[in-house]
């Protein structure tokens, strides 16, 4: 079956999909239309740029507020919005707006796309979605002007919120101050720092989670297994990063919780990486690899995926069954979880293994940084990324290619179920 036909899997049309947008974007950025006069960006470098937007990451090699104009950093801004949405939400959102009837083909799209358990109901969904992302970005803007006001005129502060708003929301560190210092200048600004982390979180909790609690009433009794495990680990980890951020190094609470939220995904500074302590790296790196929920605009291994592989370790240490919030986990949801854990160590240690053999120069902690940041759409770096070399920034492309569609979604591509091969028969194998 070739990989451009109509009748394509579902992953297919989803990673052509990104691909495509990634391409456009590149081209975009190398126009004169969307740099500021007398600025020169090579095309490795505008494909890193749209990769980085599309696959909601943050990592740049151009400081983003210097180098874009206000039409490059329009379009920027579209491509974190189609990304943090995903490609096939944006086309299928486009089709029935446009009256056209959502096929089967698309239904799978949606379900494949916010990993979906249903079919049904997807213009319902559609419909909340485009909502509540459209409110909330909204009052995250509005939140943030007052702030940007303080130093900005009244249309550049207008436009700084509204982008801050769509970058925090979708998970991705993106900024245009044209500082090249991310949110330093803000480091002990109470309420941007609370305004950030909540778009976040809610950006990271994932749509379904929102649908659900939206519908539903506001009792985790009546939520389904995903929500109450996204709510409950999205909380958990936050309050457990930002206290073991707080006891190894000399942060505030407020720089410890958020750092804590932004190491899942986001990708936003205060404090530079590069001074940070090792001990305080190692529980970045935890964060970032842990990521944000499934549905989401943030990438990682995901929450779930990590509350899984603990409820099956504690029913191997305890033998206590594999039970929470009144629901049993199911063993197809294991052998997933643990093919997405794995997949992730894999191109995280690849990735790092190819920067350090391509990128001598570079140490160790920082490639490490480099690529679980790139893997898990975060956008957090010790300041190595322009550095790079382009077999280095290739690489790094490649990696949050991957880390946007999932590994799950890179694996099957070329995947068919075949059941009626034959098959050896089964044997005992010794295990630890």
């Amino acid at each position: 079956m070739s990989f451009f036909k109509w009748d394509a899997s579902p992953a297919r049309i989803i990673a052509l999909g990104f691909a495509l947008v990634i391409f456009l974007g590149s081209l975009l950025f190398s126009s004169p239309f969307c740099l500021r006069e007398g600025v020169h960006l090579s095309y490795i470098d505008s494909l890193y740029m749209a990769t980085s937007a599309v696959c909601v990451t943050g990592l740049v090699t151009v400081d983003p507020g210097s180098t874009f104009s206000p039409f490059g950093e329009l379009i920027l801004a579209l491509l974190i919005q189609i990304g943090g949405l995903g490609v096939a939400a944006v086309g299928t959102g486009v089709i029935v707006v446009l009256g056209e009837k959502l096929n089967f083909k698309g239904r799978s799209l949606i379900k494949n796309s916010f990993n979906l358990n249903s079919l049904g109901g997807m213009i319902r969904f559609l419909r909340s979605l485009f909502v509540a992302t459209f409110i909330i970005e909204s009052i995250g803007a509005a939140l943030s002007f007052p702030v940007f006001i303080q130093q900005y005129t009244w249309w550049d502060a207008l436009g700084i919120s509204c982008f801050h708003s769509i970058a925090a929301f979708n998970n991705s560190g993106f900024d245009i101050l044209g500082t090249g210092e991310s949110l330093a200048a803000y480091t002990h600004h109470i309420w941007l720092n609370v305004v950030t982390i909540s778009l976040i979180f809610l950006g990271g909790i994932g749509f379904l989670v929102i649908y659900e609690v939206w519908n539903e009433k506001w009792s985790w009794r009546t939520w389904s297994l995903n929500t109450c495990t996204s709510i409950f680990m999205g909380t958990t980890i936050l309050i457990i990063g930002a206290i073991l951020l707080k006891f190894t190094e000399s942060f505030s609470w407020l720089n410890a919780f958020f750092y804590s939220m932004s190491a899942r995904t986001a990708g936003f500074a205060t404090i530079p990486l590069s001074s940070f302590a090792p001990v305080t790296m190692m529980t970045m790196l935890i964060l970032m690899f842990i990521g944000a929920a499934p549905g989401s605009t943030g990438g990682g291994i995901k929450t779930t995926t990590l509350f899984v592989l603990l409820m099956r370790i504690r029913k191997a240490v305890t033998n206590k069954p594999e039970e929470m919030f009144h629901y049993s986990i199911p063993n197809s949801a294991f052998r997933k979880a643990s093919i997405v854990f794995f997949m992730g160590l894999f191109v995280v240690y690849v990735s790092t293994y190819l920067v350090l053999m391509t990128n001598p120069h570079i140490p160790f902690l920082d490639a490490l940084t480099e690529m679980t940041s790139a893997y898990a759409t975060v956008g957090l770096s010790t300041g190595i990324t322009s550095s790079l070399n382009s077999i280095g920034k290739l690489i790094s492309i490649a990696v949050m290619y991957i880390g946007r569609l999932g590994p799950i979604t890179i694996a099957t591509l070329w995947y068919y179920e075949d059941d009626s091969q034959a098959r050896y028969p089964s044997d005992y194998i010794s295990i630890g």
